[in-house]
């Protein structure tokens, strides 16, 4: 029989052994946690070091971004001007060319517009799909047609910020990753449409570039300017579809007005159409409709193509006709189709002796707020504020027209708007710049998609 200090010994020892293998798997455990905190520190101390280059490269180069905005800004690209829009797109074919860029030209003789640029690089990484556009809204018999600097940091042009500023944010961008050897785990696809502001028809022809696109991505990034607002970025737009209200009254002469066999004229009628839609539409948080053109009279014509027509009428004579032009914006389809049910309602109850007919044409998607949208803008944001720029929120969708991206958006993981050049007064002769913007904007599109590039 054992003595009780046999067991003792042999209890004590058991113990020792346990504390030691615990000592040790600590040590252990501490040396692999040191370890990797000293090698984490170390790739955010490399990570920081590769963005302080990005920014580095893209002031050094911000002179020939100046000069490339200044030359496109200066080619009048009006949708309809089918050769100056080309024009454009070539300059930046021949620009994403310089730096390794598959380039192609898709001609839009399908559908009456001038045509869609598009470049691509690379075979590895995640598929970003960057989108712009080349046309703006000055055609070329406007008077707003050239790049003028106006000092403190503002500079002017038509379309400067819609959005050849960010078709430039684009190449500078990408120009400078290449430079530094920062492409090759990134498959990127540039699509810069010649058709944004003034679509051609039929839109499933059109927009099937971008679909495409957006198909093979998983990314969609866009360079329009949103808000204007450098403290915002993009990630829902509301859609939109065009329309058009016919009316028809019965002429006689101006005394006879109101009589029950004679009626309220088409332009009486078309008055209290569009009151009634300002009144029963305005209930619809995200809505927002506008009636752009009305022609009305004894006499109308109007031309599409033109965005205008011709009228004749006399005052003594009650109108036999109008043509109303407009368009709806909505956040989804529901709010859309709620919103059609309710105009059709509208336009069927007839002043006497009137008609009305109101057609929907096709139009934008609504781009929808996602889970996928929100963690990209998180990561902007985060690279805005770690650069000691803005922080960077959510546009509210009432203040950003419709854009491409929306044709996109629905087919990729994650998509974000607004990330060009901001100033004032787009689509108007006050359309201004702010230069500060320019540089900011590239350092961050920059840094994103190196960011984006090593996602695993």
């Amino acid at each position: 029989m054992k003595s009780p200090l046999f067991f003792t010994v042999i209890y004590l020892s058991c113990f020792c052994m346990s504390v030691n293998a615990q000592t040790t798997n600590a040590q252990t455990t501490n040396a692999q946690t040191t370890k990797a905190q000293s090698a984490n520190v170390q790739r955010v101390n490399v990570q920081r070091d590769v963005e302080s280059a990005i920014v580095e490269q893209v002031n050094k180069d911000m002179p020939l971004s100046l000069q490339e905005l200044k030359q496109v800004v200066n080619i009048n690209s009006g949708t309809m001007n089918f050769p100056g829009v080309k024009k454009v797109g070539l300059i930046f074919k021949q620009q994403f060319e310089q730096i390794g860029f598959d380039t192609k030209w898709i001609e839009g003789s399908d559908f009456d517009r001038a045509g869609h640029l598009v470049a691509s690089y690379g075979d590895r990484g995640p598929k970003i799909l960057m989108i712009g556009h080349l046309d703006t809204v000055f055609e070329a018999n406007d008077k707003f047609q050239s790049f003028k600097h106006l000092g403190n940091n503002l500079i002017s042009g038509p379309g400067i910020i819609d959005m050849k500023g960010g078709d430039v944010i684009i190449v500078s961008a990408l120009r400078t990753l290449k430079k530094l050897g920062l492409l090759d785990n990134v498959r990127i696809q540039v699509i810069m449409t010649g058709d944004e502001e003034r679509s051609g028809k039929p839109l499933n022809v059109s927009k099937k570039v971008i679909i495409d696109g957006a198909k093979w991505a998983d990314i969609a990034l866009g360079f329009e300017n949103g808000d204007s607002d450098i403290k915002t970025a993009v990630v829902a737009r509301r859609g939109y579809v065009s329309w058009l209200l016919e009316v028809t009254g019965k002429p006689a002469h101006s005394s006879q007005i109101f009589r029950e066999d004679i009626g309220y004229g088409a332009i009486f009628e078309s008055a209290r159409i569009l009151n009634d839609f300002r009144e029963q539409l305005s209930n619809f948080e995200m809505l927002t409709f506008n009636p752009g053109l009305i022609i009305g009279g004894t006499e109308i014509t109007y031309q599409e193509e033109k965005a205008g027509g011709d009228a004749f009428g006399k005052s003594n004579i009650i109108a036999k006709t109008t043509q109303v032009t407009g368009d709806i914006r909505t956040l989804s389809y529901k709010e859309l189709a709620d919103a059609q049910k309710v105009m059709q309602e509208i336009v069927s109850d007839s002043l006497s002796h009137t008609s009305a007919k109101l057609t929907f044409f096709e139009g934008y998607p609504p781009m929808a707020r996602t889970d996928g949208n929100e963690k990209l803008l998180a990561m902007y944001d985060e690279i805005s504020q770690s650069l000691g720029y803005e922080k960077i929120v959510a546009v509210n969708p009432r203040r950003a027209g419709a854009a491409d991206i929306s044709f996109a958006a629905e087919h990729v993981s994650m998509a974000l708007d607004g990330l060009g050049l901001m100033g004032a007064g787009a689509h108007t002769k006050d359309e201004v710049a702010d230069v500060t913007s320019l540089g900011k904007n590239i350092h961050k599109a920059a840094i994103l998609i190196h960011r984006l590039s090593l996602a695993k």
